[in-house]
């Protein structure tokens, strides 16, 4: 046979041009719609249509259903997208990856685009000068589109002739003459050249050529297909491997999702194939049974064909398919994470900026109900669950005579300084590496200054708590009683903020906390007269008063800091971070 070992480097380097064009096309996309397209996702899969449709239109527009699929890995990981919503986005990508195989078919078979490729590589090049990010994406687009249709000739060109080596065809026959052996072979074929090559447009590109070339027949062609399908859930499996169950649960679903597609039409098999060779002889094509040509055809309808129905059969048992994953995939109970830890906080979270925003979001929520809560509370002498109860404050005030041994600073150093720093490490990459728009950069921000909040919180709480202490417990009723009208406050705003942001209907909280912040910001002349009085009239001690007038200061401070802070992370109804989490 008159094939070297050169003519097979040729093959191999055709696929990588292919392959880099690919790549290139599809980088260029995402960049063009990327943010577009990723918020489309967060808001357009509140029920299983709309999901296929977000997962078709996606894939459609960035023409690499493995790229689709890692976004919605990542959207999973995050907490964005649940099992279910998953699901759908990954049916409706599956669809949009069949326009791939038309691209080539069309542009590949039907017209010559390598008289024109190289002439748009230069024209993409020109592109590429410009100033303005958004035509020099354009440009990298123009030059991918070219370079995966040279890489397509060159394919073509690489291809053993078999009019001149008739003995490749004498090889083939050995494995396409078994019957419905072969059809599971060539299965098999499709899916480890899948998994090797690591995308299934290059596989359905080679499958197109061979069958245009006349290596293999149209129903082998076929099984290749369908295991073109099961190999490019691959890539979301290997990238769920290091990520959350929640990730994992969507990669099994996609591999689920489409093993039970292949199940299926391997059990109607040659049925189905006289069904896709009917329908292309009546959108005018010829049979793939008598014409070679025209199998290239036959197997774009194929693939399209293949995906809708299954997308249309499985689309009524999500539910049940989720339900399969969950029990295939079970949830990981965290071990108790040290508070002085980040729960969320993964590197995996800075390929996106819903993604990153999201969980900085989640990470300082937690933060700020859990730990600043607790360290706020119990700097009062108050607990927890007294300030969530419906106990009326003064009760509460009152009922709080036991002492916490409480050092707020250490609590600060061990329990809050480090997920401080990581939080702002955090959203400061996601600002200067992530392609941020004007919104989401503005919500970093506001996720910032919120943590610095709760630094500034902890700050002024830990001045208080050492006169709460010296003072609770006083003779002196008086500035006993100056120190309860403080905590009394700051426990009143707690309760609000926990209402706030647990109750659905949370704008009436939300009135009096700005009623609140504003009494905060005009407390000081009252609070004046007040002490005035008490220092004229001897009821407190000089060392007293002085203690009072900070410690009111610092009060209308932790007031006007735990609200803001609130608004801040809670306040804002959006979409694409209000997903279920806010409590």
């Amino acid at each position: 046979m008159a094939y070297s070992f050169y003519d097979i480097l040729q093959l191999v380097g055709a696929l990588g041009l292919f392959l880099f064009g690919m790549k290139v096309m599809s980088d260029a996309l995402l960049k063009l719609a990327g943010n577009k397209l990723r918020s489309f996702l967060a808001t357009m899969t509140s029920n299983r249509v709309f999901g296929v449709i977000t997962g078709f239109f996606i894939t459609s527009v960035i023409q690499s259903s493995s790229a689709t699929t890692l976004m919605v890995v990542s959207f999973s990981n995050a907490g964005l997208l649940t099992l279910t919503e998953s699901i759908s986005v990954i049916m409706g990508a599956n669809i949009g990856t069949t326009i791939t195989a038309w691209l080539i078919t069309i542009l590949g078979f039907k017209v010559s685009m390598s008289t024109i490729a190289l002439p748009l590589v230069g024209f993409g090049f020109l592109f590429t000068f410009s100033k303005r990010k958004n035509l020099d994406n354009w440009g990298n687009f123009i030059i991918g589109f070219a370079l995966l249709f040279i890489g397509l000739q060159f394919l073509k060109d690489a291809m053993p002739d078999i009019k001149n080596n008739p003995e490749i065809l004498a090889f083939l026959s050995q494995y396409t003459d078994l019957g419905f052996l072969s059809v599971l072979l060539f299965l098999l074929i499709g899916t480890v050249l899948t998994v090797v090559i690591q995308s299934s447009s290059a596989t359905m590109a080679l499958t197109l050529i061979m069958t245009a070339e006349g290596w293999i027949p149209f129903e082998l062609a076929a099984a290749m297909v369908l295991g073109e399908n099961i190999g490019t859930t691959i890539t979301a499996n290997l990238a769920a491997l290091v990520a959350s169950y929640k990730a994992k649960r969507t990669a099994r679903a996609h591999l689920a999702f489409n093993i039970i597609g292949v199940i299926w039409v391997l059990v109607l098999f040659y049925p189905f194939l006289r069904f896709v060779s009917w329908l292309a002889e009546l959108l005018g094509s010829q049979s793939p049974y008598i014409t070679a040509a025209a199998i290239p055809v036959a197997i774009s309808l194929f693939h399209t064909v293949f995906n809708i129905s299954n997308t249309i059969l499985l689309i009524w048992f999500i539910n049940p398919i989720a339900k399969i994953v969950e029990k295939l995939v079970p949830e990981q109970i965290e071990p108790d994470i040290k508070v002085d830890e980040p729960k969320f906080l993964n590197k995996e979270v800075l390929k996106y900026p819903e993604t990153a925003i999201s969980v900085l979001l989640k990470e300082s929520k937690y933060l700020f109900k859990t730990t600043v809560f607790e360290i706020v509370s119990h700097a009062l002498h108050i607990h927890r669950s007294d300030i969530k109860s419906d106990l009326k404050l003064k009760k509460v005030i009152k009922k709080s005579n036991i002492l916490f041994e409480l050092d707020v600073r250490e609590q600060y150093v061990t329990r809050v300084k480090y997920i401080y720093g990581q939080i702002i490490n955090y959203a400061t990459k996601a600002q200067t590496d992530l392609d941020l728009n004007e919104q989401q950069n503005q919500q970093i921000s506001e996720i910032k200054i919120a943590n610095r909040n709760m630094v500034e919180i902890i700050k002024d709480v830990n001045e208080l708590s050492r006169n709460i202490t010296i003072y609770l417990n006083s003779e002196n009723k008086y500035i006993q009683k100056e120190y309860d009208k403080l905590r009394k406050r700051v426990v009143k705003v707690l309760r609000v903020i926990h209402l706030f942001r647990t109750e659905k209907d949370n704008e009436a909280y939300h009135n009096t906390l700005k009623r609140l912040k504003d009494r905060a910001r005009d407390n000081k002349n009252m609070s004046n007269a007040n002490l005035d009085k008490l220092i004229r009239e001897d009821l407190i001690t000089v060392d007293m008063a002085s203690s009072l007038v900070n410690d009111t200061d610092n009060v209308n401070d932790i007031i006007k800091n735990l609200i803001i802070t609130a608004e801040l992370l809670y306040g804002k109804k959006d979409t694409l971070l209000d997903n279920g989490n806010n409590t």
